[in-house]
């Protein structure tokens, strides 16, 4: 038995049960939480609890015959019920879901390639931007270079300067917990 059986199994209530009590639980715990991973983790189980149904359906209106009218009524019953959970949870959900992404998986394609698409993409710019900054630097060094032959003492005063201004910086960032290149340390989660 996979885990979408499981899953429908536990809906129905076992062998072939209406699934009232679970979809009350189901019901439950959809108004008691509104922490987003426990948001998506119901998510997650309605739509796994979904396609247990799905399947089981499946395997009611392949094999039907007069005796198993009962059942698929109850398991249709069954899926109006998760269906009408998932709106629910839907609409406390706030889980965004990038419109190329519903693209692809209707195009048939792997919603996977989305996501490798934006990582070479963030590489490209990500490498545009470092050369950009290497420029940068390169420039200033080779200002600060002419600038020294030009005016000594400024260049040197400028160095001290900034040295202090550098050393001040990473004393307040230490203070406040800030990394040196501006970011905040955050906790983390156990």
């Amino acid at each position: 038995m996979d885990s979408s059986q499981a899953a429908a199994t536990a809906v129905t209530g076992g062998s072939g049960g209406n699934g009232l009590i679970s979809q009350a639980n189901d019901t439950a715990a959809v108004t008691a939480s509104d922490d987003p991973k426990q948001n998506l983790n119901q998510v997650i189980n309605s739509i796994q609890k979904t396609l247990g149904l799905l399947h089981q359906l499946y395997l009611t209106v392949s094999s039907f015959n007069a005796a198993s009218q009962l059942p698929l009524l109850q398991r249709l019953n069954s899926l109006v019920m998760e269906l009408d959970n998932m709106v629910k949870i839907a609409e406390k959900s706030s889980i965004q879901v990038p419109m190329e992404v519903l693209n692809l998986i209707d195009d048939g394609k792997n919603p996977d390639e989305f996501t490798r698409d934006v990582i070479n993409s963030c590489i490209s710019k990500n490498q545009i931007t470092k050369g950009k900054t290497d420029a940068f630097k390169g420039l200033r060094r080779h200002l600060l270079e002419e600038l020294e032959q030009a005016f000594p003492d400024e260049v040197e005063s400028y160095r001290e300067i900034r040295a202090a201004s550098a050393a001040e910086l990473k004393r307040l960032a230490q203070s406040q917990s800030i990394l040196p290149n501006g970011d905040m340390k955050v906790k983390s989660e156990l």
